[in-house]
């Protein structure tokens, strides 16, 4: 299937449920932590998934610089469990800078990552800056893309 790209007033309503489903199950369920997922941040954002046969299987919102970071920032990382395995999150990651390139953004892009997956997000480019920390219970480590 087609991956989509739509910044938060043009999402359906079929939309925005399949995005939040997707992001509660692994956040909320999977992961055990209990967060305030709307947060504010998503009408500021462009939103990039893909579905399979009508599911979302792998999910980012992108972060324009200055709306969290001084820099762009890429967020809420997701692939369902039954997608991950293969090349997905890759992917997934590669069309969001593709994303921020094309508007305009040629880095750096920061994120925050938990931080088992830091080897993950280093295999993309990403490097590790500051402290590990908590975010809602559960480690995280600042990471830093130079440039797209």
């Amino acid at each position: 299937m087609a991956w989509k790209v739509k910044e938060f007033n043009a999402l359906t309503t079929t939309e925005i449920y399949g995005i939040m489903r997707l992001r509660s199950e692994v956040f909320v369920l999977e992961q055990e932590c209990v967060y305030l997922d709307a947060d504010g941040y998503d009408d500021q954002c462009l939103h990039l998934w893909k579905e399979v046969h009508g599911a979302v299987v792998a999910y980012t919102r992108i972060l324009p610089a200055g709306v969290y970071y001084p820099e762009a920032s890429i967020g809420r990382v997701v692939v369902a469990q039954s997608a991950r395995g293969g090349d997905l999150g890759k992917e997934l990651m590669r069309r969001s800078e593709e994303i921020l390139y094309n508007t305009g953004d040629h880095g750096p892009v920061k994120l925050m990552a938990q931080s088992y997956l830091l080897k993950w997000y280093g295999s993309q480019g990403y490097i590790a800056e500051g402290d590990e920390f908590l975010e809602d219970g559960i480690p995280h480590t600042t990471m830093v893309k130079s440039t797209l």
